[in-house]
């Protein structure tokens, strides 16, 4: 998947990807992608209902290497 930006939030624990994400994606106009990379496991439960609750879309989550990524497309 094409992100419009991509965020590298490994290493950091919780809450800082959540942090790094919404600075990140208030820079991208809506319907842009945020590709979130992250190492945090609470953080494919924190981005989902993140997302959902200020209007964004989570298009794709996968983990590889442990690894997370997630394409977040702005609301």
């Amino acid at each position: 998947m094409k992100a419009d930006q991509v965020l590298d939030a490994k290493g950091l624990a919780c809450p800082m990807p959540i942090v790094k994400t919404k600075k990140a994606i208030n820079q991208l106009e809506a319907g842009q992608i945020l590709e979130v990379q992250t190492t945090d496991k609470g953080a494919n439960g924190d981005l989902t209902a993140w997302a959902k609750s200020m209007g964004h879309t989570l298009l794709n989550a996968k983990e590889e290497d442990e690894i997370f990524t997630f394409y977040i497309q702005k609301g």
